[in-house]
């Protein structure tokens, strides 16, 4: 069966089941779950003959309905069965849940989506558009090994589901007492770690690919980054040092790696302009080159016109340094011990 959780999402929604329906294996079961919704989202879907449930004093955001719609669902499907999660804004690829049920062997937990951005957004949309076919590209590398199963679209064994609750139940991983954690920030973030801290494997084969909303303003997109970063920060901290979670602390200081290499490169290239007109040696256009050509190489799939803007190096640095913001500020904020509020994006 398939979930599809929102929140006023009446200008999308129909797109999601209508990819849903197009599917060459299409869920027994479509059901939309929506959440305080005060657009049409409750009339479009039930114009294209789908379920709707609707939460009921929900005050935890996605996490929250999900938890009550399956609570609901469960109670009917056995443990072999399976229940596909996608966002509202997200269209799937039609061979999506037959390669999500071909890859979902006996020790495989879940298997998340490989998600492209969308068109549009001007120059803000093709910086996201290049940033998700490099994702995609790594997943490759990694024999398509998933290490966060994305809220755009992922497919659970019911088993696991009902393992998740009962490990949260016996306080073995927090976030409450269901299914999805209701103290995360990033519930797919939190939830991929409690899969694998089960022992399962999750996946990302190449059919389960979807196209998703990109963000088309610096403030959407700057709450939206926030909320991935501070989430994925708090959701290692309260996980602590494991063999699962052991990689991604190795990531995120990789990361603070890159933001002090990063800055202490702008500072020398402000002190070498401030003494006078630089000198361009042999070698350092060389690494120059190494760089542009590792930039349009990995952008490769993206179109040859984000292609080019990746050949300039200049723009992505600038959308780098954003990103770095955004690490710098969630550290900030954890150390302050600040609450970050959820924005909608």
């Amino acid at each position: 069966m398939a979930l599809i959780p929102a929140h006023n999402e009446a200008d999308r929604v129909g797109a999601a089941i209508a990819a849903l329906c197009a599917q060459s294996r299409v869920p027994e079961r479509i059901t939309v779950v929506a959440d305080n919704c005060t657009d049409a989202t409750v009339d479009i879907g039930q114009r294209a003959g789908v379920e709707v449930l609707q939460s009921v004093e929900n005050r935890h955001k996605k996490a929250g309905a999900l938890n009550q719609a399956l609570e609901q669902v469960l109670e009917g499907l056995a443990d072999h069965d399976l229940v596909l999660v996608q966002d509202a804004d997200t269209t799937l690829d039609p061979s999506f849940v037959a390669s999500a049920v071909e890859a979902m062997g006996r020790d495989v937990g879940a298997v998340g989506a490989i998600f492209y951005g969308e068109p549009g957004g001007g120059l803000l949309g093709v910086l996201q558009r290049l940033e998700f076919q490099r994702y995609a590209r790594e997943i490759a590398r990694r024999d398509y090994r998933a290490d966060v199963l994305t809220g755009t679209a992922t497919v659970f064994r019911v088993s696991t589901l009902r393992q998740i609750r009962q490990a949260r139940l016996d306080g073995l991983i927090g976030g409450g007492t269901s299914y999805y954690s209701l103290a995360s920030l990033t519930e797919d973030d939190e939830i991929t770690k409690a899969v694998r801290t089960l022992g399962y494997r999750t996946l990302s084969p190449p059919g389960c690919r979807v196209v998703t909303e990109v963000m088309t303003t610096l403030p959407k997109l700057w709450h939206q980054r926030m909320r991935w970063q501070r989430g994925a920060l708090e959701n290692l901290r309260d996980y602590g040092l494991t063999n699962v979670t052991a990689p991604y602390i190795v990531r995120q200081g990789l990361m603070g790696a890159s933001v002090l290499a990063l800055g202490l490169y702008l500072v020398f290239t402000i002190w070498m302009l401030a003494r006078g007109r630089p000198e361009l040696t042999p070698f350092w256009i060389g690494i120059g080159l190494i760089f542009v050509t590792e930039k349009v190489v990995t952008a490769r799939g993206a179109g040859w016109k984000p292609q080019m803007l990746a050949a300039t190096l200049a723009v992505e640095l600038v959308y780098d340094m954003f990103q770095h913001a955004v690490y710098l500020r969630s550290l900030w904020d954890m150390t302050r011990r600040r609450e970050e509020r959820w924005c909608a994006t």
